[in-house]
């Protein structure tokens, strides 16, 4: 972990020659604060961190980082105008640094850490899969390296320099998802985290609503790739399934894997056999050898995601055993649950989020299983020029797929009319306006091996249907 002279040298570049004391870990959240944390008090405009200043130190903060005054009598530490040594002596602990802004002075902090360490970083970026990809990357590597990974969603400014700052010398390997939402931000990511490897999933339809389009979303994915080091040392890992992204093969430096299902990508699958709750099967091919494997990850999609992780593992000197033993024992099934009701109905709760990608991706899944099928849909939110298409390609698919659909808020309207338009009976469509009335229609019908699938946009909040149905006698 990085001590506090090294931070003050990171901000102001002078080395002070004082040993300084280790900092545990960084956190943003006073509640999260342990012994010898270092607190950073950002401003948002919905909060300021500055407010809880004094939580963070009652739960064991030692340092915190501040761009205002306090009045809490602990020292502070001035750097906006530290010129020499005699400016920037230690203080004994605790105290404070004061810098003209806490997210860059965090920022500047996390690129000078990460020039200290040798290791070897994955950045991870794409519409779809990113964090499922980085939880099996993180489980392969990990059968051969010492591997740190960004926890939950910590993928923007604020949380992948705190990954950053929060490894420790003792690793060989971190895995980093890498979010996207206007041009520049992953270009900006990469400046601080410097990645090896680039990994990109696929270019979809979320975030246009902000970004414009697939295309301007596929240029600001492209970023990573484009900031990797030139061959021999970095790898760019693309999607040669996915148009926009094999095109990115022209804009790295790096030397360039391709994956797919496409016999002509350099890592590829075949012979896939979704398995239902048991997971799929598929043969993996890999230059002269292939062999067949089960994992225990739920839906066909779920192979795109065993091949990105795979060539991880290979591009880093894994064994085709290692490799398999990091796949075939992966806990790795992120945010789709399967929960069964008192009635004996089975649902599965994918309502992190949304796309129509994603949504396709989840009705494949159901599609597998036997019984009654129930989807439940709710809006695809932040799709921008591509809601209208992104809903009615969802509402064919569900016609496809389910015995009954229960569209859930105003967009899920167009999922409900393409459905039937595409041959889904209209006695086996319903639309309500919230998830309330979803729970209301569904809580006295379910039935022993009915199953239902509940997806939709995070902001729809559709998990409360899972909820209550779990609580349901």
């Amino acid at each position: 972990m990085i001590t506090t002279s090294q931070i003050l040298e990171a901000l102001t570049g002078i080395i002070i020659g004082q040993k300084g004391s280790l900092i545990t870990n960084t956190v943003i959240d006073s509640r999260k604060a342990i012994p010898g944390s270092m607190f950073v008090a950002l401003k948002s405009d919905r909060s300021d961190g500055h407010q809880y200043l004094r939580d963070a130190f009652k739960n064991g903060a030692q340092y915190a980082l501040i761009e205002q005054g306090t009045s809490m009598g602990i020292p502070v530490i001035d750097l906006r105008n530290a010129v020499d040594k005699q400016d920037i002596a230690l203080s004994i602990p605790p105290f404070c640094i004061r810098v003209e802004d806490s997210l860059e002075a965090l920022q500047k902090i996390a690129r000078w850490w990460r020039g200290t360490l040798p290791l070897r970083i994955i950045g991870i970026t794409g519409s779809v899969g990113k964090s499922s990809t980085k939880e099996l990357a993180a489980e392969v590597l990990g059968r051969k390296f010492a591997t740190f990974k960004n926890p939950g969603n910590y993928n923007n400014e604020i949380g992948l320099p705190l990954t950053i700052l929060n490894v420790g010398r003792g690793f060989e390997k971190i895995v980093l998802e890498m979010g996207f939402y206007y041009p520049g931000e992953i270009e900006f990511l990469c400046g601080i985290a410097k990645p090896d490897i680039g990994v990109v999933t696929n270019i979809g339809t979320v975030h246009a609503e902000r970004a414009g389009s697939q295309e301007i979303i596929a240029q600001g994915k492209s970023e990573l790739v484009m900031a990797l080091p030139p061959t021999p040392f970095g790898t760019a890992i693309l999607n040669y399934d996915d148009p926009l992204v094999k095109q990115m093969a022209v804009k790295t430096k790096a030397d360039v894997l391709f994956y797919g299902l496409d016999s002509r990508a350099d890592i590829w699958a075949d012979e896939i056999k979704g398995q239902g709750l048991k997971g799929i099967q598929f043969r993996m091919h890999y230059q002269s050898k292939s062999a067949k494997i089960s994992v225990p990850m739920l839906g066909r999609h779920s192979v795109q995601t065993v091949l990105r992780a795979s060539a991880i593992g290979f591009i880093e000197g894994l064994s085709w055993n290692e490799i398999i033993s990091g796949l075939v024992g992966s806990n790795t099934q992120l945010r789709l649950v399967a929960v069964e009701t008192q009635s004996g109905a089975l649902i599965l709760d994918d309502t992190y989020n949304a796309t129509p990608e994603s949504t396709i991706a989840a009705l494949d899944l159901l599609k597998e299983l036997k019984g009654q099928k129930i989807a439940v849909l709710g809006d695809m939110l932040e799709l921008g020029q591509y809601e209208e298409d992104g809903h009615l390609q969802v509402g064919r698919k569900a016609a496809e797929v389910a015995d009954h659909l229960i569209a859930v808020g105003e967009r899920s309207q167009t999922i409900a009319e393409s459905a039937k338009a595409c041959g889904l009976p209209p006695t086996a469509v319903t639309w309500v306006e919230n998830a309330q009335q979803a729970v209301d229609l569904l809580k006295y019908n379910l039935k022993d091996g009915d199953v239902v699938l509940i997806k939709g946009s995070h902001g729809m909040r559709l998990d409360k249907i899972t909820t209550e149905l779990e609580a349901a006698v």
